[in-house]
């Protein structure tokens, strides 16, 4: 696949490849997609939350009831 872009955009992609966190300009293109992948993912788990029905009260007792089932039986 080849991408043109105009001469502004092309630099600012050069110059995120020269902070040296990406090798390539493919490399930071496909970080580009992946963080938009993860964005749309969390969009629709979002607009899934607002549609659905509230669960309940999210009050210090439903979090103590949380961390409990995370820490797992006593003395395990």
């Amino acid at each position: 696949m080849n991408i043109s872009l105009p001469d502004a955009l092309k630099a600012f992609v050069d110059a995120q490849v020269e902070t040296g966190l990406y090798g390539t300009s493919s490399e930071y293109v496909r970080e580009l997609i992946r963080k938009d992948q993860d964005r749309q993912r969390l969009r629709g788990l979002l607009e899934a939350g607002a549609a659905s029905r509230p669960a309940g009260v999210a009050d210090d007792a439903y979090f103590e009831r949380l961390r409990s089932r995370v820490r797992g039986p006593a003395g395990a």
